[in-house]
């Protein structure tokens, strides 16, 4: 029997995460249900209020999920009108969004794979589509559940009530797949997608055509998205003085190529990112 509990990880992904919480309400703790949990990692909910005030904005180094979510707000979103049931798809790069006026999300975040294996269409990389058809909930009965419930947790409960009777029965291929993202997620001394084909059983090549097909991205994205994380989350938890000793401890062979790699995906250099925690603790 698979263990379906989380490893232990950046759980969100928020890049300067004492800034978010200074402007916006966000909780990750609704339990998601047994027949779910092969699929749905976790629940989020998130709410502002940024009325006669500037837009914030904020970033997320998300993992390679896809989301459901339910919005509102008094301002469209990712070119939606809200409120709407809007499908996240994964992203390469930092996820970013402007806090304008007044908002909240509930969300159901995927395991990588997760929505894939539960039967949903996935949307464009890096793609915010509602919906709509898709194989899974009504949407219109969806969101008008959601929204009659006005707390957080209630609100969870309703997605998990209307995702739950839709689960399949996990299929050995998808088990084996979570296994292997789990080791992906805790051991940071995995650094090469050699050496995750040769634990998995199989060819690169195999394990290339699996990730495009279940996760969405490339078995080396998603490594590298993993280390980013630890690596952002180190920063911001205060500490780290060295970022050289930081780059080699999570597989950067020198401190350029971890520095280009950040740069690429978070959009600033190590240094600067550190410069800004710094500032704002």
């Amino acid at each position: 029997m698979a263990s379906w509990t989380n490893a232990t990880a950046p759980v969100s992904g928020l890049l300067h995460p004492a800034e978010t919480r200074r402007v916006a309400d966000l909780r990750r703790e609704a339990p998601v249900s047994p027949e779910l949990a092969p699929f749905v990692e976790r629940y989020w909910s998130v709410r502002w209020d940024r009325t006669g005030q500037p837009p914030f904005r904020s970033e997320v180094l998300s993992h390679p999920s896809v989301n459901l979510a339910v919005e509102t707000g008094t301002a469209p979103r990712f070119g939606h009108a809200l409120p709407a049931v809007l499908v996240h798809g994964v992203t390469t790069r930092r996820f970013v969004v402007d806090l304008t006026g007044q908002g909240r999300v509930t969300a159901a975040k995927f395991r990588p794979g997760g929505w894939v294996a539960f039967g949903g269409r996935p949307p464009g990389r890096g793609a915010v589509e509602p919906l709509g058809d898709r194989p899974g909930p009504d949407a219109a009965r969806l969101l008008a559940a959601v929204l009659a419930e006005d707390d957080d947790d209630a609100r969870a409960a309703v997605l998990d009530a209307a995702l739950a009777p839709l689960a399949p029965e996990p299929t050995p291929a998808y088990v084996e797949l979570q296994a292997l993202l789990r080791r992906m997620l805790e051991d940071r001394s995995l650094v090469r997608v050699e050496h995750l084909a040769e634990l998995a059983g199989t060819s690169t090549r195999s394990l290339q055509r699996l990730f495009a097909g279940s996760v969405g991205v490339s078995p080396k994205a998603v490594l590298r998205r993993y280390r980013l994380q630890d690596a952002a989350a180190a920063i911001d938890a205060g500490g780290v003085s060295d970022l050289a000793g930081l780059a080699a401890e999570l597989g950067w062979f020198d401190q350029a190529h971890f520095s280009r790699d950040f740069r690429a995906v978070v959009g600033t250099t190590p240094s600067a990112y550190l410069a800004r925690a710094r500032a704002g603790s």
